[in-house]
């Protein structure tokens, strides 16, 4: 949730009901682990004054129409971390990567960690050092997302200089993105970047 809860709080719409996506980890085969990191995200959410319902992008590929209906019942998106590329390629065959830049002038909440935010950047191009793009549970016939949804107009690099498993792969990120003389930003775990 990060170290800024109570702006956080503030921020909420009135429209609690949140969207929880956590497609970023359906490259995961433990799937035990995955429900269960799920389920704190779930909680945590919760603590905070939020009504979480998952939404899984698999259930509306190829069905963008349904997916922008459903997403209009929402106040907030919440998007969880994992593999980046794998979350692209989601976003992008149920159409949720244009739907969400349709519904930025809303009222409506972003917000998420790691690959949930990656995302938002122009490219992903640096994060295949961390995150693995050949990853394709989805099929192998899609080819690999390198485009981000260019929300922000900066890459986003996460668990750099923290307590992480992927914290040592985030120095190679970042000497990459300086060396392509990349705009970046560096996230330790439990900071966050507030855009309103």
């Amino acid at each position: 949730m990060g170290n800024e809860i109570n702006k956080l709080k503030k921020m909420i719409p009135k429209n609690k009901k949140t969207a929880y996506i956590s497609n970023a980890l359906d490259y995961s085969k433990n799937l035990d682990r995955k429900k269960q990191s799920e389920q704190r995200n779930i909680r945590e959410l919760t603590r905070v004054g939020l009504k979480v319902e998952i939404l899984n992008l698999r259930d509306y590929f190829g069905k963008r129409k349904k997916l922008k209906k459903k997403i209009k019942e929402f106040g907030v998106i919440w998007v969880r971390g994992g593999n980046t590329f794998v979350l692209r390629q989601a976003m992008k065959l149920s159409g949720f990567d244009v739907i969400l830049k349709s519904m930025l002038k809303d009222n409506i909440l972003y917000g998420g960690y790691s690959a949930g935010i990656c995302v938002l950047a122009p490219t992903l191009r640096g994060l295949e050092l961390a995150d693995d793009p050949s990853s394709k549970p989805y099929g192998k016939k899609y080819e690999t997302v390198w485009d981000g949804l260019g929300i922000l107009n900066y890459s986003i690099v996460p668990h750099y200089k923290s307590d992480h498993p992927e914290s040592k792969m985030m120095n190679k990120v970042v000497k990459y993105m300086i060396d392509n003389k990349m705009l970046f930003k560096t996230l330790k775990d439990g900071e966050v970047i507030i855009i309103e």
